[in-house]
């Protein structure tokens, strides 16, 4: 990845070894995940980094990956899993079904044709999804506006297709003025100065710009009117950020997002192509219309034909590239041991967005780096596995080590410590996460 972002090798030199990351399964998550947050961290403090001197702890990766294990909101765990998420058996296999947001739930209903308390019921609703064909409940599912896939086992040649081309897609895109970076303006953080608006929701977009805010970005996170987020999720990727509802499908709301990204140093773009293209938000028209900005984008399944406008969540892309049946089995799905795809993602993107304001300041340009969980995935199903899980794990007693609680306008928060490091050792969140739309739209400074 370090050579697919253009960067000099000798900057490796500046990582010290990479720790075990007790995250145990048949797939190497553990190298995947100590491999992306390294990226991360390298890519943020490559500049001031002796050799040897970015130290990882694996207890600390492994927990920032894990992070729902040992939330708690004033005290409260929150539910990570509705009722409608999860694996069903179908008549002919299985599905991956994810009703966390309230209208895929509504989704999965209808097709299904059970009420709010039929579908809480599992005999009724595991008896109504073994009424279908896996991959016909995948299709209805999906046309009905909802998520879920049929289980499915992995396919070597199509992995190797995608391993062919680069993990993260790095592009200059026209000619641009050179934007210094001035290394910390007083902070002592490299991204200081910087702004970033975060256009993503769930986990990999959200990790990503958290991770930039630790690196000192000013970042600002806009959310449509609805659906809404889910509270959970928005604070424990909150850390550092401010938050803003903007309509951009009024006028006004169109015309304030403009602004923001006209006065942005680089944005993170996680909607459907479509979407953003009724917005002016798409890539080539926000890199035409905006020199020398950087714009990350990142997908589920990839930018090519349909699989570019096809919704999807970490645990559906699991279950659809054959990483369930790896971790499991044809009579019991698996899971990996985190939602790694999206926290691994997360990270490189981060690594991606610093490395493009690197490369920015020395040669110019505009900048696009695409990345697709499902391209994560096929990097993790193409190296090499275990015949078992590997014995090594976290427990919660190490995890809870590994935490810190915030205290802010959201109330009380225990969530894991920074993964990324610096030259100087642990990082620490500077601010505890906004509520929800609580911020103006607009830059802090």
């Amino acid at each position: 990845m370090w050579a697919e972002l253009g960067r000099d090798p000798g900057e490796l030199r500046g990582l010290a070894a990479l720790p075990e990351v007790p995250l145990p399964a048949r797939l190497d998550v553990s190298s995947l995940a100590a491999a992306s947050v390294a990226a991360a961290t390298l890519a943020g403090w490559a500049h001031a980094a002796e050799p040897g001197s970015l130290r990882l702890d694996g207890a600390r990766i492994a927990t920032a990956f894990t992070s729902e294990r040992v939330v708690e909101f004033d005290g409260q765990a929150p539910a990570v899993w509705a009722p409608l998420s999860g694996f069903r058996r179908a008549r002919d296999g299985w599905v991956r079904t994810h009703g966390n947001y309230p209208h895929h739930a509504a989704a999965l209903r209808r097709v299904l044709g059970l009420s709010q308390a039929d579908a809480a019921a599992p005999p009724i609703l595991d008896a109504a999804v073994a009424a279908w064909d896996a991959g016909e409940f995948a299709r209805a599912v999906t046309a009905a506006g909802g998520m879920c896939v049929a289980v499915a086992p992995e396919d070597p040649a199509a992995d190797a297709a995608l391993v062919a081309a680069p993990l993260v897609e790095v592009t200059r895109r026209g000619d641009a003025a050179t934007r210094r970076l001035a290394h910390g303006r007083g902070l002592g953080l490299p991204l200081a100065g910087v702004r970033v608006l975060d256009l993503t929701r769930v986990i990999a977009g959200p990790v990503a710009t958290r991770t930039l805010a630790l690196l000192g970005a000013e970042v600002l996170r806009i959310d449509p009117p609805s659906p809404a987020e889910i509270g959970w999720q928005h604070l424990d990727t909150g850390p550092g950020k401010r938050t803003a509802i903007l309509d951009a499908r009024t006028e006004h709301g169109s015309a304030r997002l403009h602004e923001l990204v006209a006065s942005a140093d680089a944005l993170v773009l996680g909607y459907r192509p479509s979407a953003l293209a009724r917005l002016g938000l798409d890539p080539d028209t926000l890199l035409e219309q905006y020199p020398g900005l950087v714009v990350a984008q990142l997908s589920a399944w990839g930018f090519d034909g349909d699989a570019a406008e096809r919704g999807g969540f970490d645990s559906l892309v699991q279950a659809a590239s054959g990483i369930a049946l790896v971790e499991g089995g044809p009579e019991s799905p698996g899971v990996l041991p985190a939602q790694a795809l999206d926290h691994a993602t997360g990270y490189l993107v981060a690594a991606a967005v610093a490395t493009m304001l690197h490369r920015r300041s020395a040669e110019g340009g505009s900048w696009l780096a695409r990345m697709s969980l499902r391209r994560t995935a096929a990097e993790l199903l193409t190296t090499p596995r275990r015949e078992e899980p590997s014995p090594a794990g976290i427990d919660d007693a190490v995890r809870a080590g590994h935490t810190t609680t915030l205290v802010g306008a959201a109330g009380s928060q225990r969530i894991p410590l920074p993964a990324i490091a610096s030259p100087g050792g642990a990082m620490a969140w500077r601010e505890a996460p906004h509520p929800l739309g609580s911020d103006p739209a607009g830059w802090a400074g």
